[in-house]
């Protein structure tokens, strides 16, 4: 499990990143959700495009010598782009009371039970909250 909430303390270990905090000195801890950029995909498809147009306008080419390597080019775009099913990259965030922040890059499998934990933190610190208001 990444986080592991202690009586006292909240220790963070997953992958290469590790830190631990008090309850008292986190400020805000979350789950971050990123949107995936295609830049690569998008500029080949992009570039295909234009070098077929060029063919088709500027050349003398027969229409199967250029369509054909188009297609494939599109066809191995395409594969390349849906090969990974995930859209998001995930960060987990921690702010702390020194301004301090750090951030983690999650799998897209582990943010689930990356979540539960925060949120079962985030009752944990609630409840110790009102313990100390009542």
């Amino acid at each position: 499990m990444p986080l592991t909430i202690l009586p006292d303390k909240i220790r963070f270990s997953y992958k290469s990143k590790n830190w631990q905090y008090h309850f008292d000195e986190i400020k805000e801890i979350g789950l971050l959700k990123k949107k995936k950029k295609y830049f690569l995909e998008n500029g080949a498809f992009v570039a295909v495009t234009a070098v077929t147009y060029y063919c088709m306008l500027f050349s003398d080419l027969m229409d199967l010598y250029y369509i054909i390597p188009a297609i494939l080019c599109y066809t191995l775009i395409i594969a390349i782009r849906f090969n990974d099913s995930t859209e998001f990259v995930y960060f987990i965030f921690v702010k702390d009371i020194y301004q301090k922040e750090i951030k983690a890059k999650i799998e897209s499998k582990d943010h689930t039970l990356v979540s539960k934990q925060i949120d079962y933190y985030l009752d944990l610190q609630f409840e110790r909250n009102i313990q100390k208001t009542a």
